[in-house]
């Protein structure tokens, strides 16, 4: 069995939003593991641009980043056993290799995959394919403890449960349900990370002791706040928006500009989507060019449009102010 690294803080795989920058940005502020998105081995072994593209993703680095940069996970999909063992030699130098098994999207229905593998026919198709872990669902056909246990006695070291229903339609069916994350963790003898209902720190802290889980994982709420698994305040969504274009310009060529633009929008949507000006910095940042016209537009139109919170972003806010967000002012971090 390979040695498990830090489950603690986990940041999630999510679509084209796992770049090395955003996933460097977690690490530096608390995350003890980062996933990449989800790929498609068939284009890893298909697609010489794709797989390069997320080679230097994974390989680029830079020596202010080095503490940062591993562990990572590569998380994979599929549902032929030999793609997705020959796929994960590709990316071999990286620590381990995911299986998801949880992806709701209309397009995993069509191809047979993620979320669409939990109904129990396909359960030893599954058992032949997990590699180093596995991110799973709930189970509709079958007791979701016996899949895990199933995977447990197939090798994976460790795994992760989104503790909700696979629905193509909506991608989430209230609530994720944390009861069935602890009878998880009570039923297998490996790790168990909890995925789901946390959108402050505190609800780490109380998710882990509700559901005894060796970890957590946070996708979406770590978008609007890279810093959630540092327990610190919220800090100045445009000073948090810089910072992940230094990271960037630092790794130059690993995201693309439209992966930088979400990125930025989540941050500054976070605490800013009611203030007036926030359509308009939609409007700007879908117009940038380039790293250089996003960094121009958050120094520029977006500090003037706040007024007194934009003198945060030169590092000097106003007397009064709160630079690191320390005292949480909600008018001057652009709260609404």
């Amino acid at each position: 069995m390979m040695m498990i690294p830090d489950l603690t803080y986990i940041s999630a795989p999510m679509v084209n939003q796992s770049d090395g920058p955003f996933r460097l940005l977690t690490r530096r502020y608390g995350a003890t593991l980062a996933y990449t998105q989800m790929l498609d081995p068939h284009k890893l072994l298909n697609d010489l641009d794709y797989l390069e593209f997320h080679l230097r993703d994974l390989q680029r680095s830079h020596p202010d980043l080095d503490a940062y940069t591993r562990p990572v996970v590569v998380q994979l999909c599929g549902n032929d056993p030999d793609i997705v063992v020959k796929a994960a030699r590709q990316v071999q130098d990286v620590l381990s290799s995911d299986l998801n098994l949880g992806c709701p999207q209309e397009h995993a229905r069509e191809g047979h995959f993620g979320g669409y593998l939990l109904n129990k026919k396909d359960w030893p198709l599954v058992e032949s394919i997990v590699p180093s872990s596995a991110k799973i669902r709930l189970c509709s056909s079958a007791k979701t403890t016996d899949f895990g246990r199933l995977l447990e006695h197939a090798g994976a070291s460790w795994i992760t449960l989104h503790a909700r229903h696979v629905s193509a339609k909506r991608r989430r069916q209230g609530a994720a349900d944390l009861d069935a994350v602890r009878e998880l963790k009570e039923a297998l003898a490996i790790p168990v990370v909890s995925n789901g209902n946390v959108r402050a720190f505190s609800d780490i802290q109380n998710n882990v002791t509700y559901t005894r889980a060796d970890g957590v994982m946070v996708g979406e709420t770590l978008l609007g706040n890279p810093r959630l698994f540092s327990g610190s305040c919220i800090q100045d969504p445009v000073l948090m928006s810089l910072e992940y274009l230094e990271m960037c310009k630092l790794l130059p060529d690993v995201a693309t500009l439209k992966t930088i633009q979400a990125h930025v929008r989540y941050i500054i949507e976070f605490q800013c989507v009611r203030r007036p000006w926030y359509s308009k910095f939609r409007l700007a940042l879908n117009n940038c060019e380039s790293v250089d016209d996003i960094e121009t537009l958050l120094r520029g139109k977006v500090s003037r449009w706040r007024g007194r919170a934009g003198n945060l972003v030169d590092g000097v806010p106003e007397p009064g102010g709160h630079e690191e967000s320390k005292g949480c002012d909600p008018d001057d971090l652009g709260y609404s």
